[in-house]
């Protein structure tokens, strides 16, 4: 069992999930790319979700999300399921899609880590060397809609979803920035800078290296039943913070340790049948057993 995690609005979290057995099960292909539109802002909408940036590669996906009204859990449920359901049917698959690991699910602290993370998520093709240029990946092209506001529009997967079924026909995606962060367009351009610099840093390196990239027809080519033959790292840390301010790493752990004490001495007064609080943040008891939970308190 994992440890409690406090639900909070106001956070910006970058999820990862990869797929069973790292099976190319994502690979990019036409209907592939639309589903996984369709379906993240199916559930970006359902849940009032703000999809700052997404990266749907063969095996896994990177998500950066902004979470307004604390309902992660809920979009992180609904689109997962959805995607997995629409792309079994896609397959002909009956088993899960996803791994079993959990979710990685980590809070984005500063604006420069914002900006670190965004980076790592449009440049992720790149450095596994399948592409050359973020742009060339077959993939959908978020970091294009990104940088230039412009709706990512997708229809309802026919494979999967009911003609007459209550999802919509068509949805679009629009991501962007929390409206709260300030110089948006500067800070886009260091993004673009960012990107730019990391793919022309890839491209020395595999010169030195005299390696080179996969590219996007080979991509495409690939069996979605095949998977990376390089041996999968196992037991690693599984961070919930990211930020590189150390002062800024300290006071988030200690404010989630805690947040993890009062939770559960609250859960142990509960469980002996005793009427308590539960500290605000608490997500699947307050949802699923209707507990009472502190109401938030202004900083």
């Amino acid at each position: 069992m994992t440890a409690p995690r406090s639900v909070v609005p106001g956070r910006i979290i970058l999820v990862t999930r990869r797929c069973t057995q790292r099976q190319f099960l994502l690979r990019p292909d036409r209907e592939t790319c639309n589903a996984f539109v369709y379906c993240l802002a199916e559930a970006a909408q359902r849940f009032q979700l703000d999809v700052i940036i997404s990266q749907m590669e063969r095996n896994h996906h990177h998500t950066v999300l902004y979470d307004a009204f604390g309902r992660e859990p809920e979009f992180r449920e609904h689109f997962h399921k959805m995607m997995a359901r629409s792309q079994n049917a896609l397959r002909g698959r009956w088993e899960n899609m996803w791994s079993s690991e959990e979710t990685c699910v980590v809070e984005v602290v500063t604006l420069e880590d914002l900006l670190d993370k965004l980076v790592y998520v449009a440049t992720n093709p790149v450095k596994d060397d399948l592409v050359e240029k973020v742009h060339h990946w077959p993939g959908p092209n978020f970091i294009h809609a990104l940088l230039t506001g412009a709706a990512m529009k997708a229809r309802r997967p026919a494979h999967f979803f009911r003609r007459n079924g209550p999802m919509p026909p068509e949805v679009e995606l629009v991501l962007k920035l929390p409206d709260h962060l300030e110089g948006r367009a500067e800070f886009l351009a260091r993004l673009r800078q960012r990107i730019t610099a990391v793919e022309e840093e890839c491209t020395r390196e595999r010169q030195r290296r005299c390696r080179r990239i996969v590219g996007r027809r080979r991509v495409l080519r690939e069996s979605w039943r095949d998977c990376p033959t390089s041996r999968e790292p196992r037991r690693n840390l599984r961070p919930r913070v990211a930020t590189r301010d150390k002062w800024q790493r300290i006071m988030t752990l200690q404010r989630n340790k805690e947040w993890q004490i009062a939770y559960r001495e609250a859960r142990e007064k509960w469980l002996q049948g005793v009427q308590v609080e539960f500290p605000f943040g608490t997500y699947w008891l307050r949802r699923f057993a209707n507990v009472r939970v502190q109401p938030q308190q202004c900083n």
